[in-house]
């Protein structure tokens, strides 16, 4: 195990890694000002559905998020540099991780994969070669890395893609239904918007992604299928670029090509200059058991938050219960009504909320459709009238339509959702059953 995980290799992979990730999270960061990103999710909405627990993770006031994020923004460039890289990185890591935990109504995945790498990133030997960092300290500069820092990365994206690829096996994605849907939004594209609403072209992409997602990572590491994997790689994440238009993301995923193929390969491409360390040499830090007792640990975590919805009542597809932080990605299309009513108790007065007086479009939608929102969304109104003199009861119809499905009811509209708990690990049988 310690020959496997500590014989050190060249790093020019990781060095060139770091430079572009740096890159990326300085266009990601800045990108999402330019966007309006910042203003529609973190400026314009009254308050954010952060995760439950994290409800004290609020927008700065007024403009502030826009300094936030140029802060961002400055620490990515200064990580593409190599500028107290650690300092740097770990900044950005829980800036980001701040912004990822203070609201739902966008949550992504790929949000989720830029927080837990950037923590990764944090721990790794990055800035010892083309740096500032190793410039300004000569005794920095190395040309090796222990090969734990190649395979820890390799792990993480095994594990990421093979759950993507076995949440893809249940119907509505087998029969396309999923898929059409999809592209149904894409029919106004220019040049390709009527050649992604071709049937053969949602079989297509239906069972390339379930075969790009369970094989790439062991075509990338097989080294007579590795450029052959390395096109489809570039073929499929242009086309969720284009497609999808998920920001930094695709070109994120690419750039983790630079762990599978020769070190030298890399080298002579990326930095010709640089040495090619071939020492290959087994140096055993004092920390190895801790490392690897670690490691282990935050595997097994990324093991089994995937798994998590099965330990719950019904569909996930329907719950959303268990359906975060476990790479189930654009696997389904949902749509919904839903009336929220407050009763006063002192009158027994009920009263319609008019949603469009607190929320967003954007956080209305996720208001019809996901329990946990909606749940919050009840907290939340139950303190708002609270401030007001009122202590109201808070009760939800809503109707739900998944893949284009008929619509059925979502919540036990009798429940006061206003004084229902929150259990992370139990589920709420307030949320109806589906059928």
């Amino acid at each position: 195990m310690n020959k496997f995980l500590f014989k050190h290799i060249d790093n020019s992979g990781l060095i060139v890694f770091r430079i572009i990730f740096g890159l990326l999270c300085f266009l990601e960061s800045f990108g999402a000002i330019l966007t309006g990103w910042v203003r529609r999710v973190m400026i314009e909405p009254q308050f954010t559905f952060s995760f439950i627990g994290f409800e004290w993770l609020q927008p700065l006031p007024g403009n502030w998020m826009y300094v936030y994020y140029v802060v961002m923004s400055i620490f990515g460039l200064l990580i593409m540099v190599g500028y107290k890289y650690r300092f740097s990185m770990l900044m950005f890591a829980l800036m980001w991780t701040a912004t990822y935990l203070m609201q739902k109504s966008s949550y992504n995945n790929h949000y989720y994969l830029l927080g837990i790498l950037s923590f990764i990133m944090v721990l790794m030997p990055a800035n010892r070669y083309a740096s500032i960092d190793a410039k300004l300290n000569p005794n920095l500069k190395k040309i090796s890395m222990p090969s734990w820092c190649k395979w820890f990365f390799v792990i993480q994206l095994f594990i990421l893609y093979t759950y993507a690829s076995i949440a893809k096996l249940y119907p509505d994605w087998l029969d396309t239904t999923v898929i059409a849907l999809l592209m149904k939004g894409k029919a106004n594209y220019p040049i390709i918007g009527d050649f992604l609403q071709q049937n053969t072209v949602h079989y297509f992409l239906a069972y390339g992604g379930i075969l790009f997602d369970g094989l790439i990572i062991p075509l990338l590491l097989f080294k007579p299928t590795r450029k052959y994997a390395f096109f489809a790689s570039i073929f499929f994440h242009l086309f969720n670029s284009i497609v999808f238009q998920i920001g930094i993301f695709p070109y994120l995923s690419l750039a983790f090509s630079l762990f599978f193929f020769e070190p030298k390969t890399i080298k002579n491409i990326f930095l010709k200059k640089k040495p090619f360390y071939d020492s290959k040499k087994v140096i055993v830090p004092n920390y190895s058991k801790v490392l690897i007792a670690l490691s282990s640990v935050y595997f097994l975590i990324q093991i089994g938050l995937p798994l998590r919805h099965h330990f719950f009542s019904d569909n996930v597809l329907w719950t959303e219960e268990g359906h975060r932080l476990s790479w189930r990605m654009m696997l389904r299309s949902k749509g919904g009504i839903a009336t929220y009513t407050i009763t006063d108790k002192a009158t027994n007065k009920s009263t319609p909320v008019r949603m469009k007086d607190f929320l967003t479009k954007k956080q209305q939608r996720s208001a019809t459709t996901k329990p946990d929102i909606i749940w919050q969304f009840a907290q939340y109104l139950k303190k708002h009238f609270a401030e007001k003199g009122m202590d109201v009861e808070v009760h939800v119809r809503t109707r739900v339509s998944i893949n284009g499905k008929s619509y059925e009811n979502l919540i036990d509209s009798k429940v006061d959702l206003a004084n229902e708990e929150w259990h992370h690990f139990k589920h709420h049988d307030w949320i109806l059953p589906s059928k």
